[in-house]
């Protein structure tokens, strides 16, 4: 059996250094950006599958006639509408919750 090591202490040359973080203009950037992802598909999720355009009269959901029955099923057109809904929850969570990390 191996000993187990002590931790190194932070002033010890040998510890290994963390890398500085991204400047505060990146962060802030990478948030709109993924705030806006989430916003956008999120909102598709919400909606499409309650659009008959895009939902029902899916060409390649009429090519497999199988999948297309389980597909227009409400509890389905559900779940994805709910999946969209929690997207733009993560969205609105990130934006509220945002931290800069200034090292």
């Amino acid at each position: 059996m191996e000993a187990a090591k002590p931790p190194r202490d932070a002033s010890d040359p040998r510890a290994p250094h963390a890398p500085p973080p991204a400047p505060v203009w990146l962060q802030r950037m990478s948030l709109i950006v993924l705030v806006l992802f989430c916003f956008y598909i999120g909102g598709l999720l919400a909606v499409l599958p309650w659009s008959p355009r895009y939902w029902d009269q899916n060409g390649w959901l009429l090519a497999h006639p199988a999948l297309e029955s389980i597909i227009n099923k409400g509890w389905v057109r559900g779940l994805v509408s709910g999946i969209g809904l929690l997207d733009v929850w993560i969205g609105v969570s990130e934006l509220l919750h945002y931290r800069d990390f200034r090292g």
